[in-house]
């Protein structure tokens, strides 16, 4: 385990999360995540992991509580600061969530489209974010299949193309949920150790949820048990 000890990056202050039925899928949590630091969410399935993980970018709403970036403020004080906030927050989904009939290059620049505005999204990649994305796409050893459609892939393959996808964003925070859920132990490793990596290079803050204690322990600077939505 490294501690890490620097500057703080994003606060959970007295979230909490309720479905439309009153059931609590977060209890009120106050969580710190420091710069640089690769902190495990650790529960079993329906410990509130994903709530609190999706929490950190927006895509659940918090019942009651907020959500504040250091030098920012609340993350929800407006449209724009929650844009702004998400352009420098990659997301690494379970299911890839790629685009099979596009190429690995292809679905590693949709990591680029925040930055260009609704008008550019509709224009070719330039020169320049090709550059970028081909870059994250070696750094997950896949450059040789750059060309590739994404489904002539593997499972483990998809998943990194996922992990470069949102390095191609060039972020300070990176939150991935379950990523290696639906891989074997021994790809599961092998995705979380290029994970790991490259956030350790790039100085990127981590969240990742997992359920594996061995990968935490392997992994992790901080683990952050949870169990009923409550830390």
């Amino acid at each position: 385990t490294r501690i890490v000890r620097g500057l703080l990056v994003l606060r959970l202050v007295d979230v909490s999360v309720r479905y439309g039925t009153g059931a609590a899928a977060l209890e009120p949590t106050n969580l710190e995540l420091i710069e640089g630091q690769f902190t495990v969410l650790l529960g079993s399935s329906g410990a509130g992991k994903s709530t609190m993980l999706r929490s950190l970018n927006g895509l659940v709403r918090p019942t009651k509580g907020d959500v504040i970036r250091s030098g920012t403020g609340s993350i929800f004080r407006s449209a724009s600061a929650l844009r702004a906030h998400r352009l420098s927050t990659g997301m690494v989904f379970q299911q890839h969530h790629l685009i099979g009939r596009l190429s690995v290059l292809g679905n590693v620049l949709i990591g680029r489209l925040g930055r260009r505005g609704t008008l550019g999204s509709c224009l070719p990649a330039t020169r320049t974010e090709r550059h970028i994305a081909l870059a994250a796409i070696d750094r997950v050893g896949l450059l040789d299949r750059a060309l590739d459609r994404a489904d002539k892939l593997s499972g483990g393959q998809q998943q990194r193309v996922g992990i470069a996808r949102a390095m191609a964003q060039q972020p300070r925070i990176v939150l991935a949920d379950e990523p290696v859920a639906s891989l074997d132990p021994n790809t599961a490793g092998i995705v979380l150790a290029d994970l790991h990596r490259i956030c350790r290079e790039d100085g990127i803050t981590a969240v990742v949820s997992l359920h594996q204690v061995e990968f935490a322990r392997r992994f992790a600077d901080r683990v952050v048990g949870l169990c009923k939505g409550r830390v």
